[in-house]
């Protein structure tokens, strides 16, 4: 009973922060070009006006849902439209244009982030809900960052929706910052199970490609290489832990893997 009442409170909560967020009209404009477009469950592509439901403050909304008006939905004798909202349940993909008209591509994968799930500065129930909020989501929106024999997607980590007292507070939205500014990046290699991308894995699935490895071993990728200063006379296992935190994965993602997608077919 009272695990039911707690998976009650903490799907209130979270029903309830991100409720806050909803915006269902939209003002179309007179000179409305940028359509995006939604690939529903059977795979038919609807073009429409796709907006995302998240934003820079709150990234990881735009894994949950998605707003749309489908063309064929659009009423121009109305000054407003109504959005639907709809999530990984309703879709397999989105494609919507940012605030800044730039193309932004998301697809459904099934993938648990447990690395944020059991990663809490917080601790108590403020931890309890943030842990549950990563580990009960599997099937979520991703950003595709690139495409190809490697894809690689961007993944937020999912923050508290409860905090009590001041320091948890202050904890609670130091930790959110982060999550902000450290996104997870996961990839599949030709339909793989998703994993994370690390400096260590990046190198394990390039390593089929002698143009990749051969820039590797001449040190042409910066963010491939190491500071042996920093990393004399570490353990194995602490080398490969300060390899990943000190690794800048978005520059593995636009050097390395960008660079085996165009030449490693």
């Amino acid at each position: 009973m009272r695990k039911i009442l707690l998976f009650g409170l903490f799907s209130l909560m979270t029903t309830s922060v991100y409720a806050q967020e909803e915006n269902t009209d939209y003002e179309l404009k007179a000179d409305e070009k940028k359509f995006g477009y939604v690939i529903d469950k059977s795979g038919n592509k609807i073009e429409g006006i796709v907006r995302l439901a998240g934003n820079d403050m709150s990234p990881w909304v735009n894994q949950k849902k998605v707003k749309f008006i489908s063309a064929a939905d659009i009423d121009k004798s109305k000054k407003k439209q109504k959005f639907k909202t709809m999530d990984s349940d309703d879709l397999k993909e989105y494609v919507a244009y940012d605030d800044s008209n730039v193309e932004r591509h998301f697809e459904v994968v099934k993938y648990t982030n447990t690395k944020e799930g059991f990663n809490t500065a917080t601790g108590g129930l403020s931890g309890n809900i943030k842990a549950f909020n990563n580990l009960t989501k599997s099937n979520q929106f991703a950003e595709v960052v690139t495409d190809g024999k490697i894809k690689v997607y961007k993944l937020y980590g999912y923050p508290t929706t409860f905090s009590a007292g001041q320091n948890q507070i202050n904890e609670a939205d130091k930790e959110t910052e982060r999550m902000r500014k450290n996104p997870s990046f996961i990839y599949t290699k030709k339909g793989s199970k998703l994993k994370e991308l690390t400096l260590k894995e990046s190198k394990i699935i390039t390593a089929d490609c002698s143009y990749v490895k051969e820039k590797i071993g001449s040190g042409a990728y910066a963010s491939l290489k190491e500071d042996e200063k920093k990393r004399s006379g570490l353990g194995k296992f602490i080398k490969n832990q300060i390899d990943d935190v000190m690794s800048n994965v978005p520059q593995i993602v636009d050097e390395v893997i960008l660079d085996y997608n165009e030449n490693c077919k």
